[in-house]
């Protein structure tokens, strides 16, 4: 067995040993759909943090050094042992293999959201080559359908697009933009939209949401979802009138870095 293979053999195993308690603590967890944790690799454990409150969509930016996916938010910031398998695939194929296929026991399906930092043609390559070693519990992409599993990949920032529609499977979708609504593609290639709230709505959390943000941002959700697309709005206002807006509207995600917060509020309302 490769080094690699035996590294993982062992965390595996010795995630399946843990103690009945934390057993019981991740069986209670109560997985929310809607919740999408915005540059979840600043928060003091990555990813753990997030599945401890129930989330069910996080996000990492990710640089290409030295043949390396480098999770940070800045490339001055990276740190070699901070990589997107150290901080996200690993843990999370432990969790599907641990929950008999799920991330969370019964739960329903999670999203990772990798933001790329670094140029989308050198990066591609490597990304789409680890991602093939996680293939037992990744959503598959063709052009003929989509076939669902425990974690969807998405791709933005920076987005190998291109790169990625030419490919007749794929082990990750595209986050789309504002545009795209009216473009139209796959929603096999482009399963989300995404866009910043202040570039769309005036509203920045003070006082009501006015009736032309209402009706724009009803009409941006109502198209999205009948092209079968997700949406989510970074730089929203993160607070809980904010999220009351964003649900009532049937945003799909919502964005926050407030973790422990939007979980109360989703679970309260």
């Amino acid at each position: 067995m490769n080094p690699i293979m035996l590294a993982r053999t062992t965390a595996l195993f010795a995630a399946l040993a843990l103690p009945a308690f934390a057993w019981g603590q991740e069986q209670a967890i109560q997985p929310l759909a809607t919740a999408h944790a915005h540059n979840d690799y600043e928060h003091a454990r990555p990813l753990l943090d997030a599945l401890d409150q129930g989330f069910c969509s996080v996000e990492a930016d990710i640089y290409l050094v030295d043949g390396k996916l480098l999770v940070a938010h800045d490339r001055g910031k990276v740190k070699p042992e901070r990589t997107l398998e150290a901080l996200y695939l690993d843990p999370l194929q432990e969790r599907v293999h641990r929950n008999g296929g799920r991330v969370y026991p019964n739960g329903p399906d999670c999203f990772l959201l990798i933001d790329f930092k670094s140029d989308a043609a050198s990066t591609w390559p490597v990304l789409k080559e680890t991602l093939s070693h996680y293939a037992d519990m990744l959503t598959e992409f063709s052009d003929q359908g989509i076939r669902t599993n425990a974690v969807t990949v998405v791709l933005s920032g920076n987005s190998p697009r291109a790169l990625v529609a030419a490919e007749p499977t794929r082990l990750a979708g595209i986050d789309g933009r504002l545009p795209d609504l009216s473009a139209n593609p796959p929603a096999t290639l482009v399963p989300w939209i995404s866009e910043s709230w202040s570039s769309q709505f005036q509203w920045r959390g003070n006082g009501p949401l006015s009736e032309s943000d209402r009706e724009k941002l009803e009409r941006i959700v109502r198209q999205a979802h009948a092209q079968g697309r997700k949406v989510r709005f970074w730089a929203t206002p993160d607070f809980p009138g904010a999220w009351e807006i964003l649900r009532d509207a049937k945003v799909d995600l919502i964005n926050t870095d407030r973790l422990a917060d939007l979980r109360r509020f989703l679970l309260e309302r």
